[in-house]
């Protein structure tokens, strides 16, 4: 008995292999292509470039400043335009000042017709910009609620939000929770000193910032502002 086989012709099936390969990347690309469009299509560009711009100039002074606030590095900032550390201090400031006033005014509008603008309005980091100028801004007590809502929503990084709930705590001259914000400030003791504002739990903080998606401790934190960490109270600098 002879058991017959049907002769492959090996060269078409790797053809039709490829072809159907090649079909199956084709599809592929062509829904991830509708997927990126149909992201894209949310995003509103023209705001999108608008607060991107408002980011770049809300910081357009700040690292002088920084760095004018530095004591190593502060005289040469200051000999670079030819003026004292005060009147390089008081210069930049007037400056920026200026901007952070046009850009507030500018984010208040948006507010009343956008609400925040998140995430999905205009993509992320510009998500960010509007955030900036508020907590560079003297209406962080107005505002935050908005701000938290943008949080809770997945529109903001919760961080940044943690960030501007210290920096109004601190403001109002309550405890901190997240331990974000630093002070340069006379204390009781009668030495002028840098620290960070005053923590409502030092023994939790860091378990806390962990939650809330910051990447560092505490102390690593104040070390970014030249600090070494220690607890501090508020009966210390009342």
């Amino acid at each position: 008995m002879y058991v017959l086989y049907e002769r492959v012709n090996f060269t078409k099936c790797y053809i039709a292999l490829n072809n159907n390969l090649f079909l199956v990347k084709k599809i592929a690309v062509i829904l991830l292509i509708f997927i990126v469009s149909k992201a894209n299509a949310q995003i509103n560009i023209a705001l999108k470039r608008q607060v991107d711009s408002v980011m770049v100039l809300d910081q357009k002074h700040r690292e002088t400043l920084i760095l004018l606030a530095q004591p190593g590095k502060r005289d040469s900032v200051a000999k670079s335009v030819s003026l004292s550390v005060n009147e390089a201090n008081a210069h930049f400031w007037k400056l920026q000042n200026r901007i952070d006033s046009s850009n507030l005014a500018f984010v208040e509008a948006l507010f009343v017709k956008y609400g925040y603008p998140g995430k999905t309005l205009v993509g992320s980091p510009s998500n960010e910009a509007v955030w900036n100028v508020i907590q560079h801004s003297g209406k962080i007590d107005k505002y935050i609620p908005i701000i938290k809502k943008a949080a809770e929503d997945n529109e903001l990084p919760f961080s940044l939000y943690a960030m501007m709930l210290d920096r109004h705590l601190m403001n109002q001259g309550e405890e901190q929770i997240y331990g974000t914000q630093a002070m340069t400030k006379k204390l009781k003791n009668g030495k002028i000193e840098s620290f960070i504002w005053p923590v409502k739990n030092p023994a939790e903080v860091n378990r806390l910032r962990k939650e809330t998606g910051f990447t560092t401790t505490i102390e690593q934190n104040a070390s970014r502002f030249n600090i070494i960490y220690k607890v501090v109270t508020l009966d210390e600098i009342k």
